[in-house]
């Protein structure tokens, strides 16, 4: 089923208003989001995303709307593991809170070309040879091994490939210059830290993007609903990041449910010619497994935080 090509722009319409409206009125606050604010725009972000998929179902089909929601959780659940890098990035270029978020708008920015490209690419290799999607799915079984029996270490960015690059081609300067990614000093033009974090973050969200866009081809190849599931999830991820970049130590089984989601997709993809797993089950069994492990995370770290009081 093809897609018209007003309804591409009038989804990229929307997704420019809606950053446009989130950034005006982000500007007005003129203080750095707190958690409730966090939650309430994650929260709108959701709604927002679930009347598309309302759209999405009416115009298109039930078939479509199941699919569309069914990417769009496995990316928005996906999208955590970023927010734990973003943290770490953060941390070590000591970028202040109210200049974060214009790191992530212009992250947004960024990854809304290269996934769409990547996606193309994706999509137009899957159609003219069909055997790259069990490569994906042994790719998503080898990273949920990865996931499932590895930890998050931390990372010195400083001596990563993409810096040496950049101290190569650029001049930088070790100073903030308010929320500036370039400034002058002594008549020249240099990056600040922080547009060297934004590099490191669209660089990160590219390798996070080679995981999660073959994921959501195990649920649908219309260009469409891959690419629409996918930036719905990325343009909320600014909200959830000052949601849960202070939370992140509370969901400790989550990598594991992410692991067992990547897992089963990839499984799904494999045993696609022998055996069709619906995309209804798909949506059951992704809610279950990230329901029990987010639920399992609190219990234990809430029980975990009122043994260390009574010491």
């Amino acid at each position: 089923m093809t897609t018209s090509i007003w309804f591409w722009i009038a989804f990229h319409i929307g997704v420019f208003i809606a950053l446009t409206v989130d950034l005006v009125s982000f500007k007005r606050r003129d203080r750095e989001l707190s958690m409730r604010a966090a939650a309430q725009r994650s929260v709108l972000w959701v709604i927002l995303s679930l009347c598309f998929s309302l759209v999405v179902w009416r115009l298109k089909g039930p078939q479509h709307g199941v699919d569309f929601l069914t990417g769009y959780l496995v990316e928005y659940s996906l999208s955590v593991d970023n927010i734990f890098v973003f943290v770490l990035i953060f941390a070590y270029f000591h970028v202040p809170p109210r200049a974060q978020h214009r790191a992530l708008v212009w992250g947004i920015v960024g990854a809304l070309v290269m996934r769409g490209v990547m996606i193309w690419c994706g999509i137009a290799l899957v159609q003219r040879f069909h055997f790259v999607l069990y490569l994906f799915g042994l790719f998503l079984l080898v990273t949920s091994f990865r996931m499932f029996f590895g930890k998050h270490m931390r990372r010195d960015f400083g001596e990563s490939w993409v810096m040496r690059v950049c101290r190569r081609l650029f001049r930088i300067t070790p100073e903030f210059y308010g929320e500036h990614f370039k400034a002058r000093v002594d008549g020249r033009w240099m990056l600040t830290p922080l547009a060297l974090a934004l590099i490191v973050i669209d660089i990160m969200d590219l390798i996070f993007a080679v995981d999660s866009i073959p994921a959501v081809f195990a649920i649908t190849q219309n260009a469409f609903i891959v690419y629409t599931s996918n930036i719905c999830a990325i343009i909320g991820l600014r909200s959830l990041y000052f949601l849960l970049a202070h939370l992140m130590e509370r969901f400790v089984y989550l990598n594991t449910g992410l692991a067992f989601v990547l897992g089963f997709i990839g499984i799904k993809m494999i045993v696609a010619k022998y055996y069709v797993i619906s995309n209804w089950i798909s949506l059951a069994v992704i809610v279950f497994v990230l329901a029990v492990t987010i639920m399992i995370s609190m219990i234990a770290t809430r029980n975990r935080a009122a043994a260390e009081n009574r010491k």
